[in-house]
């Protein structure tokens, strides 16, 4: 059984680790260009990881808006050879339970197309249309923490 620590990124070489992975799954095998991946909001999102045997295999971030209560999740990615083993979810409750220490009671996310169904199985509901985003279909999605 591997050893999997999910935890917050706390040094430069942990961040290295999560850019590597959104550099991955996003830019090398979703094609999303460089500049595209790389945003203003890297440098104060909190940032999450999933270790293995100390290498990052997963990853994602909470950006808090103006709103004190609502926190948008993203740059989800979990390595391919990492799927469909539970990560996602892991990282995905970490965030949710990382965003309501600091009082979020509501999540928001866009989705790609083809994973809504993971984020509706942990409660989140579709919102408008589909759009596109670095050329790939996504919905926005949102969940409310109940106390």
């Amino acid at each position: 059984m591997e050893e999997l620590t999910v935890k917050l990124v706390e040094t430069e070489e942990e961040m290295e680790g999560a850019l590597s992975v959104r550099f991955r799954v996003f830019v090398a095998e979703q094609q999303v260009p460089v500049d595209e991946e790389l945003d203003e909001f890297d440098s104060s999102a909190t940032h999450a990881i999933v270790v293995n045997n100390g290498e990052v295999v997963a990853t994602g971030r909470l950006v808090y808006g103006n709103e004190d209560t609502a926190v948008r999740i993203g740059r989800m990615a979990v390595d391919v050879e990492w799927r469909r083993k539970g990560l996602g979810g892991r990282l995905l409750t970490f965030l949710e339970e990382e965003a309501a220490t600091q009082g979020v009671s509501t999540y928001i996310l866009n989705a790609q197309e083809y994973v809504k169904e993971f984020y509706a199985s942990h409660g989140y509901m579709e919102r408008g249309e589909t759009f596109l985003e670095a050329d790939i279909v996504h919905i926005l999605m949102r969940k409310e923490a109940y106390s």
